[in-house]
């Protein structure tokens, strides 16, 4: 009959060394900030339990965000006191001065740890919140303590009104005696029994005079010591002894009177021992879910998922105690990826060359398994996955035994049989060196059969072997696969890497040719393997070059695909950004065109008022207006008609205006109007008011009117131009005179020069002048030039450099500016900018 199945198997016994999983649990342990803690890490096995495994995953993934997320986990150091809970389970009892003081840290922590995980969200961290909730909070015991307690650990004073009494009266004994044993001291120097230079010394606990052994009859006292010469007697002066005497019974009343409130303290706790027992046990678990977190940061270790499914997928994993010891060389470990999936790919057979990374691959699959079932993180990428396991079979290195009679092959074949006995579908087997230790025709037939075997049971495993039938086998047989440890055969060296799906060769040839063999062996050893097994591995080795080849092609593609599509990419990105700025540029353009149109309507308007002004005919008026008219409707057709059809409306605006200046000569010249041909005259002295016509400094070729008046100032327009001027510069002058002055001047408009006249003082325009060293009229007549130049130009604001000075120039300034109809806001610069040496003045 068949023997019963075998569950929850760890083979062999020792399978935590064979794995190295004990340097786990040192390091682990080394993280443990108490008792409890490193006693569970030394505890930790292999858990066999699904719902067991996965609240252990789910509370270190868990307690890993803690550490990660938050800096005031309340994470303290302590002893162990389980045991002298216990003991004080027994009536006058109690617990000692530094127990309570580690009783007192527990306390504190239970209460901290409650008050952590109250202030986190309720849908957050709940594993490890189920865990905290099973703490007992002991506020009036912990008030207690701290009560009687100083924080060294010592008992207070007044712990209670007789310990106070006691210790006063030992403070006033101490210096009692020590004023005697000084008097005596000095009395004793003086008489010459004690040296000059001698000190009080301290000799079995008793304070005592050193003196000169020939003299000691001489001091009244005890001698309690003499020197390793005999030279010098210690003596404990006869006035000294009776306070000593005192001192000690009054200590001893002080240890009764401690004692007394040990044990009332601990009367106190005694009913609740066994919960506070508890709560330390909980803090314990916190503390080794705290360093397997503190672990898994070192490691750079992950949580993995758990399949339900039999079977395991691990991506990027890592051997962790290789990955320390590779560290500290400068050098880093290559990640493994290892799949073994149902039905297909339940057992994997890696072959390769030695020291190829076949025993290191093993061995890392094995310890990460055995990791995750003890609850541990595991050095991988986060999409690992792994299944729980009910059985973990390892057959790694020489377990032969003198004390049992086993060779090397008797121990393997002792493993097997134990492994076929308890395999089945939840069972993770690993086989390194499978089949050897005997001869290579029978051994490898015996593994074969073993392995089929193996595989009847739906086990899964990983196994490393040289023997060419396994290959053959594992490639031939439903749910084996073939791996190989990839081998550089152009450096003759190992890459540590694993394929999946092929075997590998041993490349024992190469390998010997390197290290330097006779060419004439290695060809008689080629003779001797026969054709069969010589063609498999030099096909073995040429699918190894041709799939290295291909490799580097595809990684070459792979990147050339990458460069490429970053290209197409790129100018795909460069076509919309020209789309976008062929779309900006024409709403530009026709901004600007509007613009344009705009200045040149303030133009026109601007010269039609200079006309009215200078009283010219209402029929000329009209016949500007009119022509000014034609002139906007025609440029605002312009975004929107082709070239030649705007070149043909501006032919014909330029026709018409070459008549109207030809009429408007003609009108000029016509000596019947006396307006034209009437001198000009100063008008009469009388107070000069807004609207007068005037000259400057009695230049009556520029005549201006009156726009505003203020105080001794007085703004005039002048054409375009708007400024400000003292009045005593300014003479009146006859509306007459001013019309002479206006038609000597040339009044017809030439239409076709607007437009490009204010482009150009567009492009020319600057917002900035600099006013600094200028007299105050002068400046003024500088602002007034640029906020008439800005208004023609559309400009938001302008700045006017001044300087800070005495803060004259920049009061008149800005006077000026607010007088302006067409400016906002009048300002001093930002602070970082030049602040008040520098005015801004913002426009409609």
């Amino acid at each position: 009959s068949n023997p019963p199945p075998f569950f929850a198997m760890l083979l062999p016994e020792n399978i935590e060394g064979k794995l190295q999983f004990d340097k786990i649990r040192q390091a682990v342990t080394s993280f443990c900030l108490t008792g409890i803690g490193a006693e569970l890490t030394q505890a930790m096995t292999f858990a066999d339990d699904q719902t067991l495994v996965e609240l252990m995953a789910q509370r270190t993934q868990q307690m890993i965000e803690v550490l990660s997320d938050y800096d005031d986990f309340p994470a303290a150091e302590h002893p162990d006191i389980r045991e002298s809970l216990k003991r004080i389970r027994i009536e006058g009892l109690y617990l000692a001065e530094e127990e309570l003081l580690s009783l007192l840290v527990i306390l504190r922590t239970s209460d901290a740890m409650l008050s952590f995980f109250a202030q986190t969200p309720d849908d957050e961290l709940l594993a490890l919140k189920d865990l905290a909730q099973e703490l007992t909070p002991f506020p009036l015991i912990a008030k207690a303590i701290d009560r009687i307690l100083d924080p060294h650990g010592t008992i207070r004073d007044n712990a209670s009104p007789q310990l106070a009494d006691i210790r006063h009266q030992i403070k006033v004994q101490e210096v009692e005696a020590n004023r005697r044993l000084n008097a005596i001291m000095r009395r004793a120097q003086a008489e010459g029994l004690v040296d000059p230079d001698a000190s009080i010394a301290i000799r079995d606990g008793v304070a005592a005079i050193p003196v000169v052994a020939a003299n000691k009859r001489s001091l009244d006292g005890i001698v309690v010591d003499e020197s390793a010469t005999g030279r010098t007697a210690f003596i404990q002066p006869a006035e000294v002894v009776a306070i000593n005497s005192r001192l000690r019974e009054l200590h001893n009343e002080e240890r009764r009177e401690i004692i007394k409130i040990l044990k009332e303290i601990s009367s106190n706790i005694r009913p609740y021992a066994p919960d506070i027992i508890h709560s330390a046990e909980v803090l314990g678990q916190l503390d080794f879910l705290r360093a397997k977190a503190l672990y898994a940061d070192k490691i750079h270790g992950i949580v993995p998922r758990i399949d339900p499914e039999p079977g395991l997928f691990l991506s990027g994993a890592r051997h962790p105690i290789l990955m320390e010891q590779l560290a500290t060389q400068g050098k880093s470990v290559v990640p493994l990826n290892v799949e073994l999936v149902a039905p297909q790919s339940r057992m994997l057979v890696i072959s390769g060359p030695n020291a190829g990374g076949k025993s290191v691959c093993l061995q890392t699959v094995g310890l990460l398994q055995y990791m995750f079932q003890c609850g541990l993180p595991i050095p991988a990428h986060e999409e690992s996955r792994l299944c729980v396991f009910r059985n973990l079979f390892i057959d790694i290195g020489d377990n032969q035994s003198m004390d049992n009679d086993l060779s090397t092959y008797s121990s393997h074949l002792l493993a097997m049989k134990n492994f076929l006995r308890g395999a089945d579908e939840r069972t993770l087997l690993l086989i390194d060196e499978f089949g050897t230790g005997t001869e290579p025709l029978l051994g490898g037939a015996i593994a074969q059969s073993v392995l089929a075997e193996l595989n009847n049971k739906q086990a899964f495993g990983v196994l490393t072997t040289h023997y060419t039938n396994l290959k053959h086998f594992a490639s031939q047989t439903p749910g084996l696969v073939n791996g190989a440890m990839t081998f550089d055969v152009h450096k003759i060296e190992p890459l540590f890497t694993l394929h999946i799906g092929q075997p590998g060769s041993s490349f024992a040839f190469e390998i010997a040719r390197k290290i330097g063999l006779p060419e004439q062996i290695l060809q008689n050893a080629k003779e001797q393997m026969g054709q069969d097994n010589a063609e498999y591995d030099r096909n073995l080795r040429q699918i190894v070059r041709d799939k290295h080849y291909w490799e580097q092609k595809r990684q070459n593609v792979k990147e050339n695909d990458k460069k490429l599509a970053d290209v197409l990419q790129r100018y795909n990105d460069m076509l919309e950004g020209a789309k976008a700025e062929r779309k900006a540029i024409i709403a530009k353009a026709k901004a600007e065109a509007n613009d344009l149109l705009a200045a040149a309507n303030k133009q026109i308007e601007n010269t039609i008022r200079q006309i009215k002004e200078s009283q010219a005919e209402k029929e000329r008026t009209k016949q500007a207006r009119q022509q000014f008219d034609e002139f906007r409707a025609q440029a605002e057709q312009q975004t929107n008609e082709n070239d030649a059809d705007i070149d043909r409306k501006i032919e014909q605006i330029k026709r018409r205006q070459q008549r109207q200046k030809d009429r408007q000569r003609d009108k000029a010249a016509n000596p019947s109007d006396a307006a034209t041909s009437a001198p000009q005259k100063e008008v009469p002295e009388a107070p000069i008011a807004v609207g007068d016509m005037v000259c400057i400094d009695g230049d009556t070729n520029r005549v201006a009117q009156i726009v505003a008046l203020k105080a001794n100032e007085a703004t005039i327009s002048l054409g375009s131009l708007v400024s400000t001027i003292k009045l005593q510069r300014l003479k009146r002058v006859s509306r007459s005179a001013a019309k002479q002055n206006a038609t000597g001047r040339k009044v017809g408009i030439d239409y076709s020069n607007v437009a490009q006249t204010v482009r150009e003082k567009k492009l020319n325009f600057k917002s900035e002048i600099d006013v600094r060293g200028m007299r105050a009229d002068e400046a003024l007549t500088q602002v007034g030039q640029l906020v008439d130049e800005a208004i023609m130009c559309e400009a938001p604001q302008i700045r006017i450099l001044h300087g800070k000075g005495n803060g004259i120039l920049r009061v008149q300034i800005q006077q000026y500016l607010n007088s302006i109809p067409f400016i906002a806001n009048v300002h001093d610069e930002d602070v970082r900018f030049g602040g008040a040496g520098i005015t801004v003045a913002e426009f409609n």
